[in-house]
């Protein structure tokens, strides 16, 4: 078996030879710890919504849910409190918020959003959230 592996190995080499940073810019410039830094934080930047386009579309989730009066929707609506609903009907509201914003909520964080404010913030602040 070592045989065959050495073997194999020998074929499967490849010569690697260093690059002064003359020949290569971004290795003068920090190599490649700068290029991950530089595309991390790009990505990072911009990542979630804007929470006036959250906080507009929560509410529209929450008044298009057959059990709630729209015109007792507000940003700081409770849902037992004062859309009437009970915990059933508030998980079927963080399902409707999933799918809306394409990304699962966490069981200890939906147990947690029980009125409207707080599902913003939540969604607001969460990177997979679209």
């Amino acid at each position: 078996m070592a045989a065959v592996r050495s073997a194999l190995l020998k074929y499967l080499r490849v010569n690697v030879n260093p690059v002064s940073p003359l020949q290569n810019p971004r290795a003068a410039a920090g190599g490649l710890s700068e290029i991950i830094r530089r595309h991390l934080s790009v990505e990072a930047r911009g990542s979630f919504l804007d929470k006036s386009e959250v906080t507009d579309r929560v509410l529209g989730v929450v008044k298009n849910f057959q059990k709630v009066d729209p015109s007792k929707v507000t940003l700081n609506a409770h849902f037992q409190n004062d859309l009437g609903l009970d915990s059933l009907d508030s998980v079927e509201i963080v399902m409707a918020l999933e799918e809306e914003f394409g990304f699962e909520i966490p069981d200890s964080e939906a147990d947690k959003i029980n009125c409207i404010s707080l599902a913003v913030d939540f969604i607001a602040s969460h990177p997979q959230a679209k």
